[in-house]
């Protein structure tokens, strides 16, 4: 697996690899993680690959950790 970058967007850790005909898009965000594979061929190449965390796909990341936050909050609350 190659790390072809790293950087940060809006708190949020990404960092772009490529491995097995793919690229891999991860993002972090406190301890929480997604993962975005996206074909080779799908791109022209991977300098395309921060044109993907456009606006819209950035908020709708931003949701889907809140998201995650609040099911394992809940998750947790129902050990106690």
């Amino acid at each position: 697996m190659r790390i072809i970058n790293e950087f940060f967007k809006e708190e949020i850790k990404i960092t772009l690899y490529h491995w097995n005909n793919r690229y891999l898009i991860k993002l972090e965000w406190q301890l929480f993680e997604q993962t975005y594979k996206v074909s080779e061929w799908d791109v022209t190449s991977e300098a395309e690959l921060p044109e993907i965390l456009d606006e819209a796909f950035m908020t709708s990341a931003k949701k889907g950790f809140q998201e995650m936050a609040h099911a394992l909050g809940t998750a947790l609350q129902r050990l106690s």
